[in-house]
């Protein structure tokens, strides 16, 4: 059961925007005989949502009896949602009925026969009531009235599952309409009812209380939903091999059971499956596939399920990849970068055993480091700082049904980066670009592994034709003052000379000394 956004329903909402517009323009008879319309069809939209919410928490109820223990969590939420919407609705009704009593109730009109409210123009028991005395205190019940509203639509909120709360929250329709603060209004109840002649007031109190019937009959079908109520949708889909093998040796039969997984239990037997194009029997809802694939390496296969939805008779396809690997039955064991192992980074080690599962094999070094498995399979190789460059460390793989496998690898630190001023590689430079520099870098160039080597200082001097040498030893890599001093001297003809550069990369107990930098200014 759910409740449809009537026609009807959403022209009265229209009506009212526009007559509120009207009303800030001419306020005359035929906009106030508007307004009783827009009033009338409120209070009967709220009439036929109400006979409708009514009846939603018995169904819930019921359905949930199927399964208490997952369902009745939802089934007693209905209840408070209809709580939360009845005590809203309440107040707004107190402030209504205390408005129409002061102002001197409804009158009909004895040639006409039309009812309509005796101070309907009455502009000062609005604004009283609703605004105060002070607009700018925001001490009527306008703005108990703002709060009101919020604190409704969190406990509707509330009763909704975290997970499905975003979502939901576009679904609402009672809100603080934000429009109030691009005005000179001082806040939400001035901006809505001074001065406004209560015959246009009305219509807005009774839309508030439509929004919360409306919201309570969202609230009330999101838990028929939840409890089996509403039809079957098949809208999410996700296909699932199950390989009686995860590697299979060449010239063995590769054999997998292919499963439909759905959100819906209710997938019947209308469902056809094929495999790379080609079709494949399905059992028990299960398709069954196999195949003896031809050489070794990585396969790749294509599988496609189609469903009948059997309640709406829609074919609803999808689609996924699988893959699967042929080898020998060995194992090898390779340095994902090089044959060595660098002393200061993170050593990647790929290791693989055709025919073997991952978890039976076990991969340990003999050495100063550690190994440590990493979630796609691989492994991360760690050298302690007691290495040694020039020394060798063996990685040992131990897997079932083999015999351990021990290959030794050279222990190396990272190699001298090149020092460089900014982007300069040539040794002659012109004056604005070499002026424009910061300090030197330490790069590493062609070096696979993700390591930054540090500047820790160097000495730069100017020769310069006529003049004595002007020198400075800077700390770092940035050309400090006395250094920045000296660069900005630099003329046409100058000579720099960049030397004793220091640097400490990962690993490095101690500086390293990397070559000089001359520099000749053009």
């Amino acid at each position: 059961m759910s409740i449809p956004k009537q026609p009807r329903q959403l022209m009265i909402n229209l009506m009212y925007l526009v007559l509120t517009a009207l009303l800030a323009l001419n306020v005359s008879a035929e906009i106030f005989n508007a307004f009783r319309v827009v009033d009338k069809g409120l209070k009967k939209s709220n009439v036929a949502l109400d006979e409708s919410n009514n009846k939603i928490p018995a169904e819930v109820d019921k359905l949930a009896k199927k399964d208490e223990a997952q369902l009745r969590k939802y089934a007693d939420r209905a209840v408070p949602a209809r709580e939360v919407s009845k005590e809203f609705t309440d107040f707004v009704q107190t402030i209504i009925d205390t408005m129409v009593n002061e102002t001197g109730g409804y009158v009909t009109d004895s040639r006409t026969g039309i009812t309509s409210l005796k101070g309907e123009k009455n502009k000062d028991v609005t604004t009283r009531l609703l605004v105060g005395k002070d607009p700018a205190a925001n001490n009527g019940k306008g703005a108990e009235l703002e709060k009101k509203i919020t604190e409704a639509r969190d406990k509707f909120i509330q009763l909704i599952d975290e997970t499905d709360r975003p979502e939901f929250m576009n679904k609402l329709s009672m809100s603080i309409d934000s429009a109030w603060t691009a005005t000179n209004k001082k806040n939400w109840a001035n901006f809505n009812f001074n001065h406004m002649p209560l015959g246009a007031t009305l219509p807005i109190l009774n839309k508030l209380q439509n929004d919360a019937k409306s919201t309570e009959a969202a609230v009330l079908n999101y838990l028929m939903g939840k409890v089996g109520g509403e039809d079957i949708k098949f809208d999410k889909y996700q296909v699932v091999s199950a390989p009686k093998k995860g590697y299979i040796i060449s010239g063995e039969k590769y054999e997998a059971d292919l499963y439909l997984s759905a959100s819906s239990s209710n997938v019947g037997t209308n469902m056809t499956a094929s495999v790379n194009g080609a079709n494949v029997p399905v059992i028990d809802g299960v398709a069954k596939y196999s195949v003896t694939p031809s050489g070794v390496g990585q396969k790749k296969y294509t599988v496609r399920f189609s469903v009948i939805n059997p309640v709406t008779g829609q074919t609803t396809t999808s689609e996924s990849e699988f893959e699967y690997e042929v080898g020998e039955r060995s194992v090898t064991v390779s340095a994902a970068k090089m044959n060595v192992l660098y002393k200061g980074v993170e050593n990647p080690i790929e290791v693989s055993a055709a025919g073997i599962s991952s978890n039976q094999i076990n991969v340990s070094f003999d050495g100063p480091g550690t190994i440590n498995r990493n979630s796609d399979g691989t492994y991360g190789l760690t050298l302690a700082n007691s290495a040694k460059p020039g020394t060798q460390g063996t990685i040992i793989v131990s897997a079932a049904g083999n015999a351990p496998t021990r290959k030794a690898f050279r222990i190396k630190g990272i190699p001298d980066p090149i020092p460089r001023i900014g982007g300069i590689k040539e040794n002659k430079v012109g004056n604005g670009e070499f002026k424009a520099q910061l300090g030197i870098a330490a790069i590493l160039e062609n070096f696979d592994f993700d390591a930054k080597c540090d500047i820790a200082g160097y000495t730069v001097t100017r020769v310069a034709k006529g003049e004595d040498l002007s020198e400075a030893t800077n700390p770092g890599s940035r050309f400090a003052a006395e250094a920045a001093r000296i660069i900005s001297l630099a003329k046409p003809g100058n000579l720099y000379l960049f030397s004793n550069i220091r640097c400490k990369c990962p690993g490095d107990e101690v500086n390293r000394r990397l070559g000089d930098i001359t520099i000749s200014i053009q």
